[in-house]
């Protein structure tokens, strides 16, 4: 998952200073994690230690509570239930990416990503997002060719992936909703040639750039295996010890 969150801190310059170029710095000294990486964190802490995502989410929301949640989900940490809000937002897509690489069969996928997304987006499309990313992870992570994960996400979630991103960044603008991230995030995958062009594509679209490229780069990571050591030494420098400790936990026992 540490793909996901490198994606976050790369991305996290350009949300509000969009850019649609893949020419750009990947960090400077205002890269940092963002709400991506914390609950991305949060899903993965919960399936480390066998506790509900709600409550996970909950957590390390609190603990991280201005890493730039939107308001709905800032509402929702703020109360004293965890009843979800019927949410399509691209938050479920951007945390889920530590469920495809720790369960063993699509079905597992698919369950525990509804799972990790309907504590907070139960509405449809917040769910369909969700598993359409994890899906693509597994996938990914599974050797599956970029045809068969075209494939399978364009039939299974009915989501347009015919579109190429020469066509999409010219009149491409900030989307928070799955329904109109997802599909772009997993295109500037299909059309990547390493894990750093699926984030610099990812960014290049001038969106919701860190989850753009958390949600490229979680799928980048399953399907090229290997991240350059100057990006992974960048992450293990922006992140707290006490998240990077649940990032190598995971590592040591799903990757």
């Amino acid at each position: 998952m540490i793909g996901a969150i490198a994606g976050d801190i790369i991305g996290s310059v350009y949300e509000l200073h969009p850019i649609k170029s893949t020419e750009f710095p990947l960090f400077s000294e205002r890269s940092t994690f963002t709400d991506d990486t914390v609950l991305t964190i949060a899903v993965a802490d919960a399936i480390l230690h066998g506790t509900e995502y709600a409550h996970a989410l909950k957590e390390y929301g609190r603990r991280y509570p201005d890493a730039g949640y939107g308001e709905f989900f800032q509402t929702w940490l703020a109360s004293g239930t965890s009843a979800p809000y019927n949410s399509y937002g691209n938050g479920s897509a951007m945390r889920v990416s530590p469920v495809g690489f720790a369960f063993d069969t699509l079905g597992a996928v698919l369950e525990e990503a509804k799972k990790s997304a309907e504590g907070t987006h139960n509405h449809p499309e917040g769910i369909k997002g969700a598993q359409a990313t994890a899906a693509a992870v597994f996938l990914a992570r599974r050797g599956k060719s970029k045809g068969e994960i075209r494939k399978h996400i364009e039939e299974t979630f009915l989501y347009s992936l015919d579109r190429s991103l020469d066509e999409i960044r010219p009149v491409y603008t900030f989307d928070a909703s799955c329904q109109g991230s997802v599909p772009e995030a997993i295109i500037s995958f299909l059309e990547s040639e390493s894990y750093e062009d699926a984030v610099r594509k990812a960014v290049s679209l001038g969106g919701d750039s860190d989850t753009l490229a958390c949600i490229a780069g979680g799928i980048a990571q399953a399907y090229y295996r290997v991240l350059p050591t100057e990006i992974l030494s960048a992450v293990r420098r922006v992140l707290p010890s006490d998240l990077l400790s649940v990032v190598e936990e995971f590592e040591r026992k799903y990757l």
